[in-house]
């Protein structure tokens, strides 16, 4: 099979174009039974058959009357009127009320004939036969008239609205079993290629489970569509083009996602173009993620190809799919929502291609923060981090720090109340998990961002703590240099937190008999490093500036010859996984990834890891809680249980003003 090349990128809105013109945007109703229509979009507009209420009712306990025998009334001239029945809630009214009679009434029950208001019973009392009133009453007063609420005819349920438990009530009260709705479009969901596990089924080397389909079904219930899973198809052309050409016409829409890209061993592209006129529309679309999707058309049906790694899917799935399945369903576009946000940090582009990028956000004082999510389109963790995603247009290369820019939501955004950006720790998911048990209001957005960039969060007010093990090679000093080279002493305390071991990692058995950080060199053995700006990284730094230091060697070029060193790992686990799976000789991590993973540790020193709070934070409760577990014993104790190299002492917890 020859090499398919894309040679004539689409731009999104080409695309758009594209499928519009070969595919009919033909929304279908449907009748559903009304305890189904939760959350399903009306189809036409709907009358009341009848009238709400359909009977004149009394809305207040009391008593049916003529109001014009009341006027005058008042506590030392009352009116006296004979009571002639009673009538409860439900009842037909069986008597009809006279000039100087009264019904006693209860609330909801039809208005007996003859009368034209109702008096409170409080206004009342009642002795041998007769009803006194001491206030007077107006002509249909605590009376809710036949059609008040509802008149028959009327429109209450309009086409395109969305269908919730306020809509259900209503289409109660008029009495309806089932409601119109649009029909939910029907998505066929496939996954292919040869490495794809069923979820439940042991995995293999090199094999990995199907996140996509279960990934894009989701999302296609979200956007109001139904999924059909087709299962797991191989890179066979016979198997695929079977199963494709067995599913159109069936489907609104057909979704495959993987063997989409340039490879010797991708075939969708040309079995897409064998199932029937007019075959494959768009092969690559100019954005990242996404450049290898493929749009083709058969048979009246829609088959768009989406490519494998999981943020590419959902990225093409929520540009170019979402608002097709939107559409059939009824809904609006304005339900992808978006929210304008900061930029916090430079981001370099490329030209040439739309680029969707995944983001975080965190909210404070009155402006929601983005933070780039640095991992590949390859990593499903960047959807899970993920708030949503901006858009890179094909012109712009670099969007600076501060600017403001709109983000679409992958799903309804929900605020935070306690944010915490800085260095990761294994310690900080188990702190939140003890905070929650004492307030299960807590919403928590922790973003690992190295502790330099804690610091430049709380210096810009987009966070409420910063975890941080930053050392100072001058003075020896864990945090607080860093924090007054920031100016931040009139503005921050510094929360003292607890003691972690920190090291090298190496394999069981320590095969390349390493010992320290001069080993590592001198045998130019491959290292896994850390994230700029985190504590780790720095570490490491200084440990290299020791070694040339002593040798008389200069910094930049032993890093440059350190097989690894711009290898990057966000977090200490990816560090000891690196060095598990052999993808690195050593690493720095802490102890407990060492047990973890049944590494060798080498212990380089006892580090201090700390939390930098703005002053004015203090007062907020969810800060001053995070604050009281870390003086906790109990969770103190939850951590030795779990945690191997950590150590707190009796100045965990304490405020250091700096």
């Amino acid at each position: 099979m020859s090499r398919k090349i894309f040679r004539q990128l689409k731009t999104v809105e080409e695309v758009n174009e594209i499928i519009r013109k070969h595919f009919m945007l033909k929304p279908k109703r449907e009748i559903v039974p009304l305890d189904n229509a939760l959350g399903r979009v009306i189809f036409e507009d709907i009358e009341s058959p009848i009238d709400i209420p359909s009977f004149d009712r009394a809305t207040v306990d009391g008593y049916a009357i003529i109001a014009e025998d009341t006027y005058g009334a008042d506590e030392s001239n009352p009116v006296h009127l004979r009571l002639i029945g009673k009538i409860e809630a439900g009842e037909t009214p069986t008597v009809k009320v006279n000039h100087g009679e009264c019904v006693e009434i209860s609330t909801g029950a039809p208005i007996p004939a003859g009368a034209n208001s109702v008096v409170m019973v409080e206004y009342t009392s009642f002795k041998n036969g007769f009803t006194s009133i001491i206030k007077p009453v107006t002509p249909g007063q605590n009376i809710q008239a036949a059609g008040s609420d509802i008149m028959q005819g009327e429109i209450v349920l309009r086409k395109n609205q969305t269908v919730t438990a306020k809509e259900i009530g209503v289409a109660a009260a008029m009495g309806f079993t089932s409601l119109p709705v649009y029909a939910k479009p029907k998505i066929a969901v496939i996954s292919t290629g040869n490495e794809i596990t069923p979820l439940g089924s042991p995995l293999e080397y090199g094999k990995i489970y199907d996140i996509n389909s279960h990934t894009i079904m989701a999302a296609v219930r979200e956007a109001g569509g139904e999924p059909f899973y087709l299962g797991i198809l191989r890179d066979s052309e016979q198997e695929i083009k079977k199963t494709l050409f067995n599913a159109l016409g069936k489907y609104d829409i057909i979704l495959t996602s993987g063997s989409t890209s340039a490879g010797f061993g991708d075939i969708m592209y040309n079995i897409l173009n064998d199932l029937g006129e007019p075959g494959v529309l768009v092969h690559g679309i100019a954005i990242k993620p996404g450049k290898p999707t493929i749009v083709a058309s058969a048979q009246n049906s829609l088959i768009i190809s989406l490519p494998g790694y999981p943020v590419s899917a959902l990225s093409i799935f929520n540009i170019i799919v979402k608002p097709l399945i939107l559409e059939l369903s009824g809904r609006v576009e304005e339900e992808h929502q978006t929210i304008k946000g900061v930029l916090t940090r430079r981001i370099i582009s490329e030209t040439g291609r739309r680029e969707l990028l995944p983001v975080h956000l965190s909210y404070k004082n009155g402006l929601h923060y983005i933070y780039q999510i640095t991992k590949g389109s390859g990593a499903i963790t960047a959807l899970a981090e993920a708030d949503g995603f901006i858009e890179i247009p094909e012109n712009r290369v670099i969007l600076e720090e501060g600017e403001h820019l709109q983000v679409q939501l992958y799903s309804t955004l929900k605020p935070s109340n306690l944010i915490i950006i800085g260095s990761h720790c294994p310690v900080l998911d188990l702190l939140i998990e003890f905070m929650r048990g004492g307030n299960p209001s807590l919403k928590p957005k922790l973003i690992n961002i190295g502790s330099l960039g804690g610091v430049q969060a709380i210096k810009r007010g987009e966070a409420d703590i910063a975890g941080i093990h930053l050392l100072d090679e001058d003075t020896g000093e864990y945090n607080t240099p860093f924090i007054l080279k920031e100016n931040l002493r009139e503005h921050t305390v510094l929360i003292k937190g607890y003691s972690r071991l920190q090291g090298i990692v190496v394999p069981k058995g320590n095969p390349k008999n390493i010992k320290s950080m001069r080993d590592i060199i001198d045998k130019k053995l491959t290292i896994i490093n850390r994230v700029k700006g985190s504590g780790t990284r720095i570490l490491l730094d200084n440990l290299i500036k020791d070694y040339c230091l002593n040798e008389g060697l200069d910094f930049n070029n032993v890093c440059l010859s350190l097989p690894g060193y711009n290898v990057e790992a966000k977090t200490h686990s990816s560090v000891a996984v690196a060095v598990k799976h052999g993808k690195a000789d050593a690493g720095l991590c802490l102890k407990f990834f060492a047990d973890r993973y049944d590494l060798d540790f080498i212990f380089l020193r006892e580090e201090e890891y700390d939390f930098l709070v703005r002053i004015e934070s203090l007062d907020r409760d969810e800060v001053k809680q995070f604050i009281d577990v870390l003086k906790n014993r109990e969770f103190h104790r939850i951590v030795y249980e779990r945690l191997n190299g950590i150590k707190f002492t009796e100045a965990s917890g304490k405020i250091i003003n700096l």
